[in-house]
């Protein structure tokens, strides 16, 4: 941390009020929480009541936090895996996909056909990603778009790292059949060059 606080030091004085703690807390983590809920159910509207879940229970339940196994980081993408895996359940595993302007941040520097080509790869990468099986998806968003260590990524999905591996072989397999109409024979296309 830049002030030189740890964060099991932050998290404990942020429990006993100290707002400015929880606020470097929340700033830190936040957005990791919100893209993994948002990639893993397609809701901006759940993935912003998950990832307000997350914090207020580590607020409630700091204790639950053990530095010594694993980073705040993770702990709290397991919190929010566990309230995902709540709502798929609920769904029946069914996740609705809403769409989102994804155009809004990006600045684009190409012709009309490169923006439209980028526009449809993008949208093309969301339904894939969208389309895997929830244990596969979860692998996916976890160590290729929140770029969680293989262990880090097992400790969040309360897996082994033998299983995340199993699981992220699958569904890049899939995922390459899904996009081989973007893919040029081949070409092994890193997701990381082709995130929405």
């Amino acid at each position: 941390m830049s002030d030189g606080r740890t964060e099991a030091e932050l998290l404990e004085q942020a429990c006993r009020g100290d707002e400015s703690a929880f606020r470097a807390v929340y700033e830190r983590h936040r957005d990791c929480v919100f893209r993994f809920a948002y990639r893993m159910l397609g809701s901006v509207a759940a993935a912003e009541d998950i990832t307000h879940d997350c914090f207020l229970s580590l607020l409630r339940k700091p204790q639950l936090f053990d530095p010594d196994r694993a980073s705040l980081k993770t702990y709290l993408c397991a919190a929010a895996r566990n309230l995902v895996w709540k709502q798929l359940r609920r769904r029946g595993l069914e996740t609705d996909v809403e769409e989102v302007d994804e155009t809004r941040d990006a600045v684009w520097q190409n012709g009309p056909y490169e923006q439209l080509r980028s526009s449809e790869i993008a949208e093309g990468v969301r339904q894939a990603i969208a389309s895997l099986p929830p244990l596969q998806r979860e692998a996916v968003i976890l160590f290729e778009f929140e770029e969680l260590s293989l262990s880090e990524a097992a400790a969040a999905a309360q897996t082994d790292i033998g299983t995340i591996k199993s699981r992220l072989h699958r569904a890049r397999q899939r995922l390459r059949g899904l996009l081989a109409v973007w893919i040029a024979p081949g070409e092994n296309t890193p997701l990381e060059e082709i995130k929405p």
